[in-house]
């Protein structure tokens, strides 16, 4: 089974070596693809040094900050030319534990869509976040899982793999959200494509060097994405039941 796990970047060269370093460490030994989009602190130059040494980790470089969805979408593209079965994504700022990874490849060989690393389920925590934050993130779960009916705890988690078969099914190419909204609009999809999704406990540790990329206008971005989203499964039901379906 071949894996590969996308990592996008933006201002991440104090966490990129450790995280790359992990990996290896755990014993994980896909291809890595590095998405970066020119970050001033010389994230992409570091990639590049990094693959030298590393035949299995391919950096693709954007010409400006796009958002973390297009940064996504240009990985996962990526992975599936390059043969994976497999598409784990995670962040580079070393909140997520790669020692993990493996745990949730495991789960997808089995057959499932889409292993999500969860923070809310039993098992699963925090450690050094913020309290605004978590507050922020357990109530924008519950709003997205309310207003969509998503029986998921962690819909806005970043920490997944997805197979390729539903990668491809979920058309991923035509999600619309930039910004870490791209996490609710894909559960959201495969969720109407009768995808199956396992949620796995994982402890989500706080990044310790680099600045969140956090902001009112990712907030308000995953707000909106959430209505739209309601309105458009309103009008389909509308559709279905016009058409006796």
């Amino acid at each position: 089974m071949r894996v590969a796990v996308v990592v996008p970047t933006y201002n991440e060269a104090d966490n990129l070596g450790r995280l790359v370093d992990g990996l290896r460490r755990a014993n994980v030994t896909a291809q890595i693809v590095v998405v970066d989009d020119a970050s001033p602190d010389g994230t992409g130059q570091l990639a590049d040094e990094l693959a030298r040494s590393d035949d299995h980790l391919r950096v693709i470089h954007r010409t400006a900050k796009a958002g973390i969805g297009s940064a996504y979408r240009a990985g996962f593209a990526a992975a599936l030319d390059g043969g994976a079965d497999v598409v784990v994504q995670m962040d580079a700022d070393l909140s997520h534990e790669p020692a993990d990874v493996a745990a949730l490849v495991a789960i997808v060989a089995q057959g499932v869509d889409l292993a999500i690393g969860s923070r809310y389920v039993p098992g699963g925590r925090t450690v050094n976040w913020p309290a605004g934050r978590l507050r922020l993130s357990r109530w924008a779960n519950r709003y997205a899982a309310g207003m969509l009916g998503l029986a998921i705890n962690d819909a806005t988690a970043g920490f997944r793999a997805y197979s390729a078969s539903a990668l491809r099914r979920m058309d991923f190419a035509t999600v619309g959200a930039n910004g870490y909204g791209f996490q609710v609009e894909m559960t959201h999809r495969l969720i109407r494509a009768d995808g199956r999704i396992v949620e796995y406990p994982i402890t989500f540790v706080d990044r310790r060097a680099g600045e969140s990329k956090m902001s009112g206008g990712i907030v308000r971005e995953g707000l909106v994405l959430v209505v739209r989203l309601w309105v458009a499964d309103r009008r389909d039901r509308r559709r279905r039941r016009r058409s006796g379906g």
